[in-house]
């Protein structure tokens, strides 16, 4: 750990995290180095390496920024109506998500590399991040539809979550991808991210 104030460290932590979601706009996941994440920064490729020891913790810290980002619209979501048809539940937790496209897209690609070359200890404050996403829903949930049992609320989390490991895909293919459909005759439909999770909230609530 760098010499330094705690504030510094959080400071400069932020700025890497912030860099390589800025290339991540543009670019690959494969395509981004560490030194293409520190010619955004204001210090060198080297220093990076006294807040992140790989290119996956870099990105498990953006995933975990997505994840109390996420937590936060959630918890305003909560705050925000006493009461919520499922119809208006629906529509008010795709919108928290349509936000999230970052992470939706590093759930779809690159999860098991990431958390896979990173320090357990990195790992564990993601996991954190996770689970307190996962409370969130789960209060609004107990708050606006009393007559779901535990049970049935932990049904509608378990269908959920894994939900958005595959949203982005359906609703974010490459010109190549569409080519290969279309000469494969594969049929698809345009659906936005909004779109696929209000449905599927709507039905899971019914």
């Amino acid at each position: 750990m760098p010499k330094g104030s705690a504030q510094l460290t959080k400071e400069r932590k932020t700025e890497i995290v912030n860099a390589c979601a800025a290339l991540y706009k543009t670019m690959s996941y494969q395509e981004i180095t560490i030194r293409d994440i520190a010619a955004q920064t204001s210090f060198t490729r080297t220093s990076i390496y006294n807040y992140f020891q790989t290119k996956e913790e870099i990105f498990l810290a953006l995933l975990q920024q997505e994840y109390e980002a996420w937590s936060a619209d959630l918890q305003a979501l909560y705050r925000a109506h006493q009461d919520c048809s499922a119809k208006a539940f629906s529509e008010q937790l795709a919108l928290t998500v349509s936000k999230r496209e970052c992470m939706l897209k590093l759930l779809s690609m690159n999860l098991y590399d990431i958390e896979g070359n990173s320090r357990l200890e990195n790992l564990v404050a993601f996991k954190i991040a996770y689970a307190q996403a996962m409370e969130q829903l789960r209060d609004c949930l107990n708050k606006f539809f009393p007559q779901m049992t535990a049970a049935d609320i932990q049904e509608f989390i378990y269908a959920f979550f894994p939900f958005l490991f595959g949203v982005y895909p359906y609703t974010t293919a490459t010109p190549k991808q569409r080519q290969a459909m279309d000469i494969a005759q594969v049929p698809h439909a345009d659906y936005s991210i909004y779109e696929l999770t209000r449905s599927f909230v709507e039905k899971m609530l019914q």
